[in-house]
């Protein structure tokens, strides 16, 4: 059973309302994961009231989710809630593997990205780097040119709030903080939705709305960071399906799909499933259907020595720095090079069951 079940049933529904929803897409490192059988194509997800799509979605769609003089944007409204706290939350930075009109196909540090619309998108460049946070119940997608970091285009999606002291003044999450938007010339259709109605806006560095579109996206979680990357990553869900190597993740936000050769052993259907990933580390806490202990837990990491006889080794958990004795890992150390992938397998208890190297 997810934790906070009712947050997320509303937010899988207002996802799928916006056109946001996580799938399964084809990676593009390692193996290719199986079809869902509970998948939704972009088609049969409705563009949000008011906006009218420029062209139908193409049948091979992934499936899944001007004002002149604008008024100066009012110093924003800091809210306390940062871009990597709440669940879910991901904060991802990719670039361009490959494009069609309104879908493009990114690369990130934990899989494929994918990003499709049927009212922008529609000019894409390889030039371009995509920054990607989600927030509980808001999403924000930044596109900015690599060369000098200009916004080319800024996304927010999340529950439709007016600024309490102007009624045209759309109240937005952004992983700035909190700030308001003037309606521009999209007043009519903003000013027909209901509070707390999904909408997805794009705005500009005038703090004014300048589009509202409909905008999915897809991830596929199928590797772990490089050294270097940048990437967090925290959902709760329930395992729907096991198929080949794959773990079928029904989260607040869909379902998605975890390769399980990132460190995660043995889970099994209606097991609660927590994934945390932080740079090079992965964290998977596995608790029995319908309760909140954990039975299991899969810490993977760089592997670092924590005394120089090599009988313990650190790795980075939630719960921050731990450190495990490597009497039941020696066969599965011997030969690794520090900095090299490996799992340790936990009891609820925090009792080390054995360690394992990655595939």
């Amino acid at each position: 059973m997810m934790t906070r079940r009712s947050t997320g049933q509303w937010f899988l529904q207002a996802l799928a309302v916006t056109g946001v929803v996580f799938a399964t897409a084809t990676a593009y490192a390692g193996e290719a994961p199986p079809a869902s059988d509970d998948q939704q194509s972009v088609q049969e997800l409705p563009a949000p009231q008011n906006v009218v799509p420029e062209s139908p979605t193409p049948q091979d769609s992934v499936p899944q989710s001007p004002v002149s003089e604008a008024p100066v944007q009012p110093s924003p409204v800091q809210s306390h809630a940062r871009p990597e706290t709440g669940n879910p939350s991901i904060i991802l930075k990719g670039h361009l593997w490959r494009t069609k009109p309104g879908i493009v196909f990114l690369k990130t540090p934990v899989g494929l990205l994918t990003l499709s619309s049927k009212t922008t998108l529609k000019d894409f460049r390889a030039s371009h780097d995509v920054s990607f946070w989600l927030h509980d119940a808001h999403l924000a997608v930044d596109i900015r040119n690599r060369s000098n970091g200009s916004l080319v285009h800024r996304y927010l999606s999340g529950p439709f709030k007016r600024h309490d002291e102007a009624e045209n003044k759309l109240w937005r999450w952004t992983p700035e903080g909190d700030q308001s938007f003037d309606f521009g010339a999209h007043e009519r259709p903003l000013a027909a939705l209901r509070e707390g109605n999904p909408v997805t806006v794009e705005v500009d560095e005038k703090g004014v709305v300048i589009g509202v579109h409909d905008l999915q996206f897809d991830l596929q979680i199928g590797q772990i960071p490089v050294e270097g990357a940048s990437a967090h990553l925290l959902l709760t869900g329930t395992v729907s399906k096991l198929k080949s190597n794959f773990i079928f993740f029904r989260t607040p936000i869909g379902v998605i799909n975890v390769n399980a050769k990132i460190g995660i052993k043995d889970a099994k259907v209606g097991q609660t499933l927590t994934l945390h990933m932080r740079q090079r580390s992965v964290v998977a806490d596995l608790a029995a259907p319908n309760a909140t202990a954990v039975t299991r837990r899969f810490v993977t990491g760089p592997l670092a020595f924590a005394s120089p006889d090599r009988a313990s080794i650190r790795l980075w958990t939630p719960n921050g720095e731990q450190v495990y004795p490597t009497d039941r890992g020696k066969a599965a150390l011997a030969g690794v090079r520090e900095g090299n992938p490996i799992t340790v397998e936990l009891t609820g208890d925090g009792t080390v069951v054995d360690f394992y190297r990655l595939n």
